[in-house]
């Protein structure tokens, strides 16, 4: 019976090795496995995404291009329907002109006003010139009434006059203030037209802008990926119409342990053989360390733990080598990433570019 329990303890010891050897054993292969200078890790084909999306809410209206299309930077893919921001533009338009109407108004009535001050101010040097004759009048008749050489009655009536052409002197005096406090409202009045135009101007120039952009282009080159929205649905400011691959930014992302990752610098030579061609070594660089862990153990104390701490990286593709072969640019497709950390030594042969014309 005891012989028996020990087989069944042997037993179940040789499973855990094994089964912990298979999960040590796959953690490698994806991880990163070295040889002869060499450091791989598994990844996956991406590129940068962009989101051609609408600035303003609104209706869709067309959609030029299907999914897969090849678009160049510039070109318009989508239009949003127009319809309220042209009446919003014809509105903006009927304002400017209502206010450069209203400018021309105030310019007018200042020279109005204007004229009216030079009137106002003649009129004062006729009634100073009159009261003048009249005091002097006054004067004379007031000496002889005194003599009795002409009527007190007629002295009485020049002060009288005196009296008159003084009061004519301060009413002409305040029809110039009045003058000059309208011409002073037609400034202010030109002023507010003037600003009333520059912002009805802005708001056509916005408006414009904003037509314009309902013309969706796309912001570089690249191949729609899929349609987010379809012809005459409504979305909100910001909504995406279309997703577009900028086949000009193409790269594999992959992870490697703490222990090699320290040797990797930015630039460093890689070779990228994907599972759909692996008979062709795509050459690329190192464009991208993380700078934290992933994969980190919740308490990292013991160097074995430290070992498992996983960066992850980028090997960019050349832009001219996704030029050449744009056609058969494809992302998702997966692959394992080889690091060459020790420059001296040649790339093996089954990892030296091959590409195909």
């Amino acid at each position: 019976m005891m012989v028996k329990d020990k087989r069944k303890w042997l037993a179940w010891i040789a499973g855990a090795v094994f089964l912990c050897s298979g999960t040590i054993g796959v953690w490698l292969h994806y991880a990163g496995k070295q040889e002869d200078g060499l450091v791989s890790g598994n990844g996956r084909i991406e590129a940068t995404e962009i989101d051609i999306a609408a600035k303003t809410a609104g209706r869709i209206k067309e959609i030029m291009v299907r999914e897969g299309d090849f678009v160049t930077a510039g070109q318009v893919v989508a239009m949003m329907d127009t319809e309220v921001l042209m009446a919003q533009l014809r509105e903006a338009q009927a304002h400017l002109q209502q206010m450069k109407s209203a400018a021309a108004t105030a310019r007018s009535q200042l020279h109005q006003r204007k004229a009216e001050k030079a009137a106002a101010l003649a009129v004062v040097a006729q009634c100073q010139a009159e009261l003048n004759v009249a005091k002097k009048r006054w004067n004379r008749s007031s000496r002889l009434a005194v003599k009795g050489a002409v009527a007190q009655q007629e002295a009485d009536e020049d002060q009288a006059r005196v009296e008159s052409g003084t009061a004519a002197v301060n009413a002409a005096r305040a029809q110039v203030a009045a003058t000059e406090a309208g011409i002073a409202t037609a400034y202010a009045q030109i002023e507010g037209a003037d600003f009333s135009i520059e912002a009805a101007d802005a708001s056509i120039q916005r408006l414009q802008a904003d037509i314009s952009d309902c013309a969706l282009k796309a912001p570089r080159d690249g191949r729609v990926q899929y349609r987010v929205s379809q012809p005459g649905e409504v979305i909100g400011g910001g909504g995406r119409v279309l997703n577009l691959l900028d086949l000009s930014d193409v790269y594999m992302t992959f992870f490697l342990p703490t222990a090699v990752v320290g040797s990797v610098a930015m630039g460093t030579e890689v070779r990228l053989i994907l599972d759909a061609a692996p008979m062709y070594a795509i050459p690329a660089s190192v464009s991208f360390v993380a700078d934290v862990a992933q994969f980190t153990p919740k308490s990292v104390e013991t160097a074995d733990e430290r070992e498992k701490l996983m960066f992850r990286l980028r090997a960019s593709i050349p832009a001219d080598l996704l030029k050449k072969h744009i056609l058969q640019v494809k992302t998702g497709l997966p692959g394992v990433a080889y690091v060459r950390l020790d420059r001296a030594k040649p790339w093996p042969p089954y990892l030296r570019a091959m590409l195909p014309e």
